[in-house]
């Protein structure tokens, strides 16, 4: 009995203490806590994202195009694997039953609120250069595969990206980024998306949901906007 109450108190502790940079002034974080805040906090995720097959050379023929598609959500993705139907959307990835087969791969990515002060003060204890578009709610998608670009304006790589990508709240209309950008880093490519300021996302939105392609990249995670506060007031 003894060992149980241990246990379920150890539980209980495990759980229902806060992280320890929320009861810390911004000065005193440590760089532990900074790692924690831009990997795994209300404003970072890690995300499984799917990854579709590409066409096999008759669909796209029959599409009136030739030889596979190149570049960013394309490129630095291996397809020995079986070909099966992509799916059309982010709901098909979500629902099976739709009758379109699930991916057989999967990717992980690191989601974050660029724009959000918590993320902002983290890099900067961290030393990490924060990719920027300019005012607005910007979130990036990091970990995306190398497509050997030979660089470029990131907001010109990014534009074919604008139309595939949603921001989601219950009751309210969905909204597209103003701009997307894709920035070289050493590890990978950052896809970074600005929604504008007028989106005016509140504390009555609850849960805020992202939805994107990148090429075959499906990436779909959703956000607790009631956690999301850092003192005192709402940051994304």
């Amino acid at each position: 009995m003894r060992a149980f109450w241990l246990i379920a108190s150890s539980v209980l502790v495990l759980f229902g203490a806060d992280p320890s940079w929320k009861n810390k002034p911004t000065p005193a974080w440590t760089e532990e806590d900074a790692r924690r805040i831009l990997t795994a906090s209300p404003w970072a995720k890690t995300v499984r994202a799917a990854i579709g097959v590409p066409q096999t050379e008759d669909e796209r023929r029959e599409g009136g195009n030739m030889g596979q598609e190149r570049g960013v959500g394309f490129d630095g993705i291996d397809d020995n694997r079986p070909r099966t139907q992509f799916p059309s959307s982010v709901i098909d990835i979500v629902k099976p039953e739709s009758g379109v087969p699930p991916p057989s791969r999967f990717l992980t990515l690191q989601l974050r609120w660029e724009s959000a002060l918590p993320i902002r003060v983290a890099e900067l204890k961290s030393h990490v250069d924060s990719p920027s578009l300019g005012d607005g709610y910007s979130l990036a998608v990091y970990g995306v595969p190398d497509a050997h670009s030979n660089g470029g304006d990131p907001k010109t790589l990014g534009a074919p990206l604008k139309k595939q990508a949603v921001l989601k709240r219950e009751g309210k209309q969905d909204v597209r980024p103003s701009s997307v950008g894709i920035f070289q880093r050493e590890d990978g490519l950052v896809v970074v998306y600005l929604f504008p300021p007028s989106t005016e996302i509140a504390n009555s939105d609850h849960r805020i949901e992202f939805d994107a392609r990148i090429g075959r990249i499906a990436v779909a995670q959703s956000f607790n906007v009631d956690e999301m506060r850092f003192q005192g007031k709402l940051e994304l």
